[in-house]
């Protein structure tokens, strides 16, 4: 998984080269199971974005065809976790630190529901579209917002804005600066740029968190 992250570039293009046009149901199902299922918040999202981006300014994809089902995924997946979180959040999120049975216990650790919980009792409805541009905890945020019964219509609205702001920002970066020849020529650096950049609100809420504990 590492090395997909760091040459996501070139493995898109082995997915292209493989699939041909079906590599557009392949990037679909990568942000539907990364956004979707609680057990896959490792899959790559902002650089897969970026990438994709870059590769649609070569004309190996086409940016009409591209960003809407990079769209369309990010809000099935988010509305997908939101029903799953619906019917079982509830049971991360009583307070009861025992290991939670069944499949879902074995895979998703209570820290990183509990983390998303924390965001979203922070930032409130507005928290499921800036979650989309944090890793980790844009694959538990729906889950909790359908545990915390959150009204479907206000999720659907905001989920629909942060997926429309994700893929619209990352993709267009990409469609816009990923063939520069100096980023073009550092792209693993550039990646693990846009990863650093990610998961600096978790860094930033992290530190705030322990020096509230001091």
């Amino acid at each position: 998984m590492i090395d997909f992250l760091l040459h996501v570039d070139e493995r898109l293009v082995a997915i292209v080269n493989w699939a041909g046009p079906w590599s557009y149901a392949v990037l679909f199902a990568i942000i539907f199971a990364e956004t979707g299922f609680v057990v896959t918040p490792f899959l790559p999202g902002d650089s897969l974005h970026f990438a994709a981006g870059a590769l649609a300014a070569t004309g190996l994809f086409d940016i009409r065809i591209l960003v809407p089902v990079l769209i369309v995924a990010a809000i099935a997946g988010n509305t997908v976790n939101y029903s799953i979180g619906a019917r079982v959040a509830r049971a991360f999120l009583s307070g009861n630190d025992q290991q939670i049975r069944g499949p879902l216990g074995r895979f998703v650790k209570p820290k990183h529901v509990h983390e998303a919980h924390a965001f979203f009792l922070k930032h409130g409805g507005k928290a499921v579209t800036l979650a989309q541009f944090v890793p980790i905890v844009r694959t538990f945020l729906p889950f909790v917002a359908g545990g915390a019964g959150m009204p479907y219509t206000a999720f659907l609205t905001y989920n629909a804005i942060g997926a429309i702001a994700w893929v619209g920002i990352c993709a267009g970066a990409g469609y816009l600066f990923g063939n520069i020849p100096v980023v073009k020529e550092n792209f693993e650096l550039v990646v693990l740029g846009i990863v650093g950049v990610s998961v600096l609100p978790i860094l930033i809420e992290f530190v705030k968190m322990r020096r509230a504990r001091a």
